[in-house]
Protein backbone atom coordinates (compact mmCIF):
# COMPACT_ATOMS: atom_id res chain seq x y z
CA UNK A 1 0.00 0.00 0.00
CA UNK A 2 1.52 3.01 -1.18
CA UNK A 3 1.48 6.63 1.17
CA UNK A 4 -1.72 8.06 -0.94
CA UNK A 5 -3.67 4.70 -0.73
CA UNK A 6 -3.53 5.63 3.21
CA UNK A 7 -6.48 7.53 4.65
CA UNK A 8 -4.95 7.05 8.14
CA UNK A 9 -1.89 6.93 8.97
CA UNK A 10 -0.97 6.55 12.80
CA UNK A 11 3.02 6.99 13.98
CA UNK A 12 4.15 6.48 17.51
CA UNK A 13 1.31 8.01 19.17
CA UNK A 14 1.64 8.56 22.94
CA UNK A 15 -1.39 10.25 25.34
CA UNK A 16 -0.93 10.25 28.95
CA UNK A 17 -3.53 11.61 31.84
CA UNK A 18 -1.58 12.55 34.78
CA UNK A 19 -0.23 9.20 35.67
CA UNK A 20 -2.55 7.22 33.21
CA UNK A 21 -0.76 6.27 30.26
CA UNK A 22 -3.34 5.78 27.78
CA UNK A 23 -1.39 5.41 24.70
CA UNK A 24 2.44 3.74 24.58
CA UNK A 25 3.58 4.14 21.16
CA UNK A 26 0.28 3.21 18.78
CA UNK A 27 1.37 3.30 15.12
CA UNK A 28 -0.98 1.23 12.48
CA UNK A 29 -3.07 2.68 9.32
CA UNK A 30 -6.38 2.55 7.13
CA UNK A 31 -6.04 2.25 3.65
CA UNK A 32 -8.71 3.67 1.02
CA UNK A 33 -11.96 1.58 1.35
CA UNK A 34 -10.44 -0.29 3.94
CA UNK A 35 -12.40 -1.64 7.14
CA UNK A 36 -10.33 -1.70 10.09
CA UNK A 37 -11.21 -2.96 13.78
CA UNK A 38 -9.78 -1.59 16.72
CA UNK A 39 -10.13 -4.34 19.67
CA UNK A 40 -9.30 -4.11 23.35
CA UNK A 41 -10.63 -4.21 26.53
CA UNK A 42 -12.18 -1.73 28.32
CA UNK A 43 -9.58 0.45 29.08
CA UNK A 44 -7.14 -0.49 26.30
CA UNK A 45 -6.94 3.15 25.02
CA UNK A 46 -9.43 2.90 21.86
CA UNK A 47 -11.80 5.54 22.47
CA UNK A 48 -8.63 8.13 23.33
CA UNK A 49 -7.01 6.59 20.10
CA UNK A 50 -10.75 7.79 18.27
CA UNK A 51 -10.47 11.38 20.21
CA UNK A 52 -7.09 11.81 19.02
CA UNK A 53 -7.52 10.87 15.41
CA UNK A 54 -10.86 13.10 15.28
CA UNK A 55 -8.56 15.63 16.73
CA UNK A 56 -10.72 15.84 20.12
CA UNK A 57 -7.39 15.42 22.43
CA UNK A 58 -3.65 16.17 21.67
CA UNK A 59 -1.52 13.36 21.74
CA UNK A 60 1.44 14.16 23.81
CA UNK A 61 4.40 12.67 21.45
CA UNK A 62 3.95 11.28 17.62
CA UNK A 63 2.28 12.12 14.72
CA UNK A 64 -1.18 11.23 12.97
CA UNK A 65 -2.72 12.42 9.52
CA UNK A 66 -6.06 12.22 8.46
CA UNK A 67 -6.10 12.16 4.59
CA UNK A 68 -2.93 13.84 4.45
CA UNK A 69 -3.94 16.25 7.34
CA UNK A 70 -1.66 16.45 10.10
CA UNK A 71 -4.38 16.08 13.05
CA UNK A 72 -2.56 18.82 15.60
CA UNK A 73 -0.90 21.41 12.49
CA UNK A 74 -3.87 21.00 10.60
CA UNK A 75 -7.28 20.33 12.95
CA UNK A 76 -9.61 22.26 10.74
CA UNK A 77 -8.64 20.26 7.25
CA UNK A 78 -8.68 17.15 9.38
CA UNK A 79 -12.38 17.92 10.66
CA UNK A 80 -13.75 18.64 7.08
CA UNK A 81 -12.28 14.99 6.04
CA UNK A 82 -14.33 12.72 8.90
CA UNK A 83 -17.30 11.65 9.86
CA UNK A 84 -17.49 10.70 13.67
CA UNK A 85 -19.93 9.06 15.39
CA UNK A 86 -19.71 8.01 19.16
CA UNK A 87 -21.14 5.86 21.54
CA UNK A 88 -23.82 8.81 22.31
CA UNK A 89 -26.29 9.91 19.75
CA UNK A 90 -25.64 13.70 18.48
CA UNK A 91 -28.92 14.38 17.42
CA UNK A 92 -31.41 17.61 18.71
CA UNK A 93 -34.29 15.61 19.91
CA UNK A 94 -36.57 18.49 19.59
CA UNK A 95 -35.90 18.57 15.78
CA UNK A 96 -37.17 16.41 12.99
CA UNK A 97 -35.28 13.92 10.96
CA UNK A 98 -35.49 15.78 7.85
CA UNK A 99 -34.66 19.68 10.07
CA UNK A 100 -31.21 17.73 11.53
CA UNK A 101 -29.77 16.73 8.36
CA UNK A 102 -30.86 20.29 7.18
CA UNK A 103 -29.41 21.81 9.63
CA UNK A 104 -25.82 19.65 9.73
CA UNK A 105 -25.58 20.56 5.56
CA UNK A 106 -26.24 24.31 6.56
CA UNK A 107 -23.21 23.61 9.21
CA UNK A 108 -21.10 21.99 6.42
CA UNK A 109 -21.46 25.47 4.18
CA UNK A 110 -24.02 23.51 1.77
CA UNK A 111 -26.35 26.03 0.28
CA UNK A 112 -30.31 25.88 1.87
CA UNK A 113 -31.48 24.31 -1.68
CA UNK A 114 -28.42 21.37 -1.65
CA UNK A 115 -28.65 20.87 2.12
CA UNK A 116 -32.75 20.00 1.35
CA UNK A 117 -31.53 17.90 -1.46
CA UNK A 118 -29.14 15.88 0.40
CA UNK A 119 -31.28 15.43 3.50
CA UNK A 120 -34.14 13.97 0.71
CA UNK A 121 -31.60 11.74 -0.69
CA UNK A 122 -30.30 10.21 2.76
CA UNK A 123 -33.32 9.92 4.34
CA UNK A 124 -34.34 7.67 1.11
CA UNK A 125 -31.26 5.85 1.40
CA UNK A 126 -31.82 4.75 5.46
CA UNK A 127 -35.23 3.72 5.04
CA UNK A 128 -36.62 6.93 7.20
CA UNK A 129 -38.47 8.65 4.91
CA UNK A 130 -42.00 7.84 6.52
CA UNK A 131 -40.12 9.56 9.93
CA UNK A 132 -38.64 12.50 7.91
CA UNK A 133 -40.92 14.67 9.82
CA UNK A 134 -41.16 13.61 13.14
CA UNK A 135 -38.91 14.27 16.56
CA UNK A 136 -35.87 12.84 16.86
CA UNK A 137 -36.65 12.11 20.11
CA UNK A 138 -39.49 9.75 19.20
CA UNK A 139 -37.42 7.95 17.19
CA UNK A 140 -36.82 4.01 18.08
CA UNK A 141 -32.91 3.03 19.08
CA UNK A 142 -32.33 1.75 15.60
CA UNK A 143 -34.08 5.10 14.25
CA UNK A 144 -31.67 7.48 15.79
CA UNK A 145 -28.48 5.31 15.44
CA UNK A 146 -29.19 5.51 11.52
CA UNK A 147 -30.48 9.37 11.18
CA UNK A 148 -27.29 9.94 13.38
CA UNK A 149 -24.74 8.51 10.53
CA UNK A 150 -26.54 9.87 7.98
CA UNK A 151 -26.14 13.63 9.73
CA UNK A 152 -22.13 12.73 9.02
CA UNK A 153 -22.72 11.64 5.46
CA UNK A 154 -24.85 15.11 4.54
CA UNK A 155 -21.03 15.88 3.20
CA UNK A 156 -19.28 12.70 2.25
CA UNK A 157 -16.15 12.12 4.27
CA UNK A 158 -12.64 10.51 3.42
CA UNK A 159 -12.79 9.04 7.00
CA UNK A 160 -15.64 7.27 8.92
CA UNK A 161 -14.90 6.47 12.74
CA UNK A 162 -17.53 4.33 14.65
CA UNK A 163 -17.02 4.17 18.51
CA UNK A 164 -19.44 1.37 19.38
CA UNK A 165 -21.69 2.10 16.75
CA UNK A 166 -24.47 -1.06 17.01
CA UNK A 167 -23.86 -1.01 20.94
CA UNK A 168 -27.60 -1.15 22.35
CA UNK A 169 -29.32 -2.24 19.13
CA UNK A 170 -31.79 -4.96 17.81
CA UNK A 171 -30.38 -7.13 15.18
CA UNK A 172 -32.07 -6.12 12.52
CA UNK A 173 -31.08 -2.71 13.34
CA UNK A 174 -27.15 -4.00 13.72
CA UNK A 175 -27.75 -5.46 10.52
CA UNK A 176 -28.88 -2.11 8.94
CA UNK A 177 -25.38 -0.58 9.94
CA UNK A 178 -23.40 -3.47 9.10
CA UNK A 179 -24.83 -3.11 5.63
CA UNK A 180 -23.90 0.80 5.86
CA UNK A 181 -20.57 -0.39 6.69
CA UNK A 182 -20.30 -2.63 3.16
CA UNK A 183 -21.26 0.41 1.47
CA UNK A 184 -18.82 2.52 2.33
CA UNK A 185 -16.18 0.21 0.97
CA UNK A 186 -17.47 0.69 -2.01
CA UNK A 187 -17.59 4.36 -1.72
CA UNK A 188 -13.75 3.98 -1.59
CA UNK A 189 -14.48 5.76 2.43
CA UNK A 190 -11.75 4.48 4.97
CA UNK A 191 -13.52 2.92 8.46
CA UNK A 192 -12.30 2.69 11.81
CA UNK A 193 -14.63 0.64 13.91
CA UNK A 194 -14.54 0.44 17.71
CA UNK A 195 -16.53 -2.35 19.20
CA UNK A 196 -17.32 -4.66 22.23
CA UNK A 197 -19.20 -6.89 19.23
CA UNK A 198 -16.19 -9.36 18.36
CA UNK A 199 -18.76 -11.34 15.21
CA UNK A 200 -18.81 -7.90 14.04
CA UNK A 201 -15.43 -7.34 13.84
CA UNK A 202 -15.03 -11.08 12.12
CA UNK A 203 -17.48 -9.74 10.15
CA UNK A 204 -17.13 -6.59 8.52
CA UNK A 205 -12.99 -6.10 8.74
CA UNK A 206 -10.53 -6.30 6.66
CA UNK A 207 -8.06 -5.79 9.41
CA UNK A 208 -8.20 -6.39 13.07
CA UNK A 209 -6.33 -3.93 15.81
CA UNK A 210 -5.92 -5.71 18.95
CA UNK A 211 -4.71 -2.84 21.51
CA UNK A 212 -4.11 -3.61 25.31
CA UNK A 213 -2.98 -1.64 27.82
CA UNK A 214 -2.44 0.87 25.70
CA UNK A 215 -0.10 -0.96 22.69
CA UNK A 216 -0.66 -2.53 20.10
CA UNK A 217 -0.45 -6.55 20.80
CA UNK A 218 -1.60 -7.94 17.09
CA UNK A 219 -2.59 -6.99 13.96
CA UNK A 220 -3.50 -9.04 10.88
CA UNK A 221 -6.72 -10.23 8.94
CA UNK A 222 -9.31 -12.09 11.52
CA UNK A 223 -7.84 -15.86 9.95
CA UNK A 224 -3.99 -14.56 10.44
CA UNK A 225 -4.95 -13.92 14.21
CA UNK A 226 -7.09 -16.90 14.49
CA UNK A 227 -3.78 -18.74 13.18
CA UNK A 228 -1.84 -17.18 15.77
CA UNK A 229 -4.07 -19.41 18.49
CA UNK A 230 -3.08 -22.27 17.62
CA UNK A 231 -5.28 -23.18 14.19
CA UNK A 232 -7.47 -25.98 13.75
CA UNK A 233 -8.47 -28.65 16.64
CA UNK A 234 -10.67 -31.55 16.97
CA UNK A 235 -13.68 -30.93 19.60
CA UNK A 236 -14.42 -34.56 21.12
CA UNK A 237 -17.08 -35.07 23.29
CA UNK A 238 -17.98 -38.36 24.58
CA UNK A 239 -21.17 -40.09 25.07
CA UNK A 240 -19.95 -40.98 28.57
CA UNK A 241 -17.66 -38.53 30.50
CA UNK A 242 -15.85 -41.37 32.50
CA UNK A 243 -14.46 -42.10 29.17
CA UNK A 244 -12.07 -39.16 28.65
CA UNK A 245 -9.57 -40.65 29.93
CA UNK A 246 -9.78 -43.93 27.63
CA UNK A 247 -10.30 -41.35 25.05
CA UNK A 248 -6.82 -39.84 25.44
CA UNK A 249 -5.25 -43.08 25.60
CA UNK A 250 -6.87 -44.07 22.24
CA UNK A 251 -5.22 -41.06 20.80
CA UNK A 252 -1.77 -40.92 21.81
CA UNK A 253 -0.05 -38.99 20.25
CA UNK A 254 -2.26 -37.08 18.87
CA UNK A 255 -3.04 -35.59 22.80
CA UNK A 256 0.04 -32.95 23.46
CA UNK A 257 0.81 -33.23 27.31
CA UNK A 258 -0.53 -29.81 28.27
CA UNK A 259 -4.08 -30.76 26.86
CA UNK A 260 -3.54 -33.74 29.19
CA UNK A 261 -2.60 -32.01 32.19
CA UNK A 262 -5.19 -29.02 31.33
CA UNK A 263 -8.09 -31.43 31.54
CA UNK A 264 -10.29 -30.37 34.78
CA UNK A 265 -12.46 -33.12 36.16
CA UNK A 266 -15.34 -31.59 35.32
CA UNK A 267 -14.65 -31.28 31.72
CA UNK A 268 -16.71 -32.66 29.15
CA UNK A 269 -15.12 -32.37 26.30
CA UNK A 270 -11.04 -32.70 25.24
CA UNK A 271 -9.65 -30.51 22.33
CA UNK A 272 -6.97 -31.97 20.02
CA UNK A 273 -4.57 -29.79 18.02
CA UNK A 274 -5.82 -30.41 13.95
CA UNK A 275 -2.19 -29.77 12.21
CA UNK A 276 -3.51 -31.53 9.38
CA UNK A 277 -7.37 -30.42 9.12
CA UNK A 278 -9.72 -33.21 7.95
CA UNK A 279 -6.93 -35.76 8.15
CA UNK A 280 -6.59 -35.28 11.76
CA UNK A 281 -10.17 -35.80 12.56
CA UNK A 282 -10.57 -38.56 10.18
CA UNK A 283 -7.72 -40.20 12.10
CA UNK A 284 -8.91 -39.39 15.65
CA UNK A 285 -12.37 -40.53 14.66
CA UNK A 286 -10.66 -44.20 13.07
CA UNK A 287 -8.51 -44.11 16.43
CA UNK A 288 -11.80 -44.20 18.99
CA UNK A 289 -13.90 -46.55 16.46
CA UNK A 290 -11.13 -49.03 17.46
CA UNK A 291 -11.10 -48.61 20.93
CA UNK A 292 -14.97 -48.46 21.14
CA UNK A 293 -15.71 -45.32 22.50
CA UNK A 294 -19.10 -44.32 21.28
CA UNK A 295 -19.20 -39.74 20.94
CA UNK A 296 -21.86 -37.23 20.99
CA UNK A 297 -20.27 -35.54 18.98
CA UNK A 298 -16.91 -34.71 17.02
CA UNK A 299 -16.02 -31.78 15.00
CA UNK A 300 -13.19 -30.12 13.51
CA UNK A 301 -13.15 -26.27 14.86
CA UNK A 302 -11.12 -23.09 14.13
CA UNK A 303 -10.68 -20.38 17.24
CA UNK A 304 -13.41 -18.26 17.44
CA UNK A 305 -12.25 -14.41 17.46
CA UNK A 306 -13.52 -14.23 21.07
CA UNK A 307 -10.74 -16.90 21.52
CA UNK A 308 -8.48 -15.11 19.90
CA UNK A 309 -9.35 -12.18 22.08
CA UNK A 310 -8.49 -13.36 25.18
CA UNK A 311 -5.43 -14.96 24.32
CA UNK A 312 -4.07 -11.85 23.12
CA UNK A 313 -4.83 -9.66 26.00
CA UNK A 314 -3.64 -9.71 29.53
CA UNK A 315 -6.25 -9.57 32.00
CA UNK A 316 -4.08 -10.35 35.24
CA UNK A 317 -4.18 -6.46 35.99
CA UNK A 318 -6.97 -3.76 35.99
CA UNK A 319 -6.01 -1.76 33.13
CA UNK A 320 -6.96 2.39 33.56
CA UNK A 321 -9.87 3.48 32.19
CA UNK A 322 -10.37 5.25 28.71
CA UNK A 323 -10.13 8.79 29.52
CA UNK A 324 -12.15 11.18 26.84
CA UNK A 325 -10.95 14.76 25.80
CA UNK A 326 -10.34 16.58 29.09
CA UNK A 327 -10.06 20.39 30.18
CA UNK A 328 -6.63 20.20 29.85
CA UNK A 329 -6.89 19.89 25.95
CA UNK A 330 -6.43 23.26 24.48
CA UNK A 331 -9.16 25.30 21.50
CA UNK A 332 -7.71 22.70 18.56
CA UNK A 333 -9.52 19.89 20.94
CA UNK A 334 -11.87 21.80 22.55
CA UNK A 335 -15.06 21.11 20.13
CA UNK A 336 -17.93 21.39 22.95
CA UNK A 337 -20.52 23.83 21.73
CA UNK A 338 -18.95 23.84 18.52
CA UNK A 339 -22.35 23.21 16.93
CA UNK A 340 -21.90 19.52 15.35
CA UNK A 341 -21.56 17.40 18.11
CA UNK A 342 -19.30 14.72 17.65
CA UNK A 343 -20.02 14.21 13.89
CA UNK A 344 -18.23 15.87 11.07
CA UNK A 345 -16.15 18.13 12.29
CA UNK A 346 -15.94 21.29 10.44
CA UNK A 347 -13.46 24.14 10.93
CA UNK A 348 -15.43 27.26 9.07
CA UNK A 349 -18.46 28.89 10.79
CA UNK A 350 -21.17 29.18 8.13
CA UNK A 351 -23.51 31.74 8.68
CA UNK A 352 -26.98 29.92 9.01
CA UNK A 353 -29.79 31.04 7.35
CA UNK A 354 -33.32 29.97 8.43
CA UNK A 355 -34.26 26.54 7.29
Amino acid sequence: MTASDKSVVVNEIHKSFGAVKALRGVSFDVGRGEVVALLGPNGAGKTTMVDILSTLTRPDRGEASIAGFDVTRDPASVRRSIMLTGQQVALDDVLTGRENLMLFGRLQGLGKAVARSRAEGLLAEFDLVHAADRRVGTYSGGMRRRIDIACGLVVRPEVVFLDEPTTGLDPRSRQTIWDLVSGFKKLGIATLLTTQYLEEADALSDRIIVIDHGTVVAEGTADQLKERTGGSYCEIVPRDLKDLPAIITALGPLVPEHNRTALEESADRIAVPAPDGPSTLVEALSLLNAANIELTDIALRRPSLDEVFLALTDDSDVSPPDVAATDEDDGDGALAGAGVGKHRLNGSEPQLERM
